[in-house]
């Protein structure tokens, strides 16, 4: 197979498996009136208690899309992980591979969702340990079709995508790349996808997802690229070279931008899997990720979901 040809084609859609690597928290939204200035107290309007992380967000995107999906972190065995168990077994998430922790505590996101302009601010924290190489070794990688990580905890991520290529070469995988993490880079040319947030390509110096994706493509010669970029939308690039690009599909009022990003990834996600055309794939996503704005939380998201959606 040339590197033209993506690995994941298939020609009638059917449910897929899909295994995401990352982590799950629990999220604390504060609803403000209007950003507070520092050192000042305002009220909240309201107060809501979420499952979050990046990756468990976007396994339930791919649920609701029909897929069937497997979560390996790690949780702690504390009372509040029972409310992120719940949320899983709500959205039939698989959390069979989880690492369980004595004496941790479950991560916690505290954001401040701004109800103006539906911005939000997160205070992460977190005390767990990452899930490691020797958890991801004992599971079975054959019913999967596909594999996504989130780019945290380098050098265990490094083994872990290595040992897909090393199991099954034509088993995709995709990577999240939020954040600036040292070695990071080191793990773009073991993925087939590489999803590049808008804060990432900044850092590197770039002022738009298309000329990030040319900059970057030395490092991946063969992926498929993305980079998606808020209001601007999104650029991706295909493994020949060939660039598209995508407004962003804003809803009419903006009521909650907190996972817009795991809802675009899970977008690309489910594109490709259908073998959809890339251009088609990158529009799709960000008129998802478009619509999840203009409602809280990610729940019963394809249910008010204007446009087409294929199961």
């Amino acid at each position: 197979m040339s590197h033209s040809e993506p690995v994941w084609a298939v020609t009638l859609f059917s449910q897929m498996n899909i295994l995401g690597i990352g982590i799950a928290t629990l999220d604390i939204i504060n609803t403000v009136d209007g950003y507070p200035a520092e050192d000042s107290e305002v009220r909240a309007v309201r107060q809501q208690q979420r499952r979050g992380g990046n990756v468990t967000n976007t396994l339930a995107v791919l649920s609701q899309q029909g897929h069937c999906c497997s979560w390996a972190g790690v949780l702690a065995n504390e009372p509040d992980t029972q409310y992120i168990i719940d949320d899983l077994k709500c959205h039939n998430i698989d959390y069979r591979y989880c690492r369980h922790i004595t004496g941790g505590k479950a991560p916690a996101s505290y954001i401040t969702l701004n109800q103006r302009n539906g911005s939000r601010t997160i205070v992460h924290y977190r005390n767990l340990p990452e899930f490691d190489f020797p958890n991801f070794n004992m599971i079975d990688l054959a019913p999967y079709d596909w594999v996504h990580f989130e780019g945290r905890n380098i050098e265990e991520t490094r083994k872990m995508l290595e040992k897909c290529a090393a199991k099954n070469l034509s088993l995709p995988r995709s990577l999240e790349v939020e954040k600036v993490r040292p070695g990071i880079e080191t793990l773009f040319r073991l993925a087939n996808v590489l999803l590049f947030s808008k804060d990432y390509a900044a850092r590197q110096g770039f002022d738009n997802g298309t000329d990030f994706l040319h900059f970057i493509r030395k490092q991946a010669p063969h992926a498929i690229l993305v980079c998606a970029w808020g209001t601007q939308g999104a650029s991706a690039m295909d493994a020949n070279g060939s660039v598209f690009a995508s407004r962003a599909y804003p809803p009419a009022k903006v009521i909650d931008t907190t996972g817009a990003g795991d809802v675009f990834n899970a977008g690309i996600i489910d594109g490709l899997l259908r073998n959809q055309e890339l251009e088609q794939t990158l529009s799709a996503a960000c008129r998802l990720a478009g619509h999840k704005c203009g409602i809280p939380g990610i729940n019963g998201l394809l249910r008010s979901y204007p446009g087409p959606v294929a199961f």
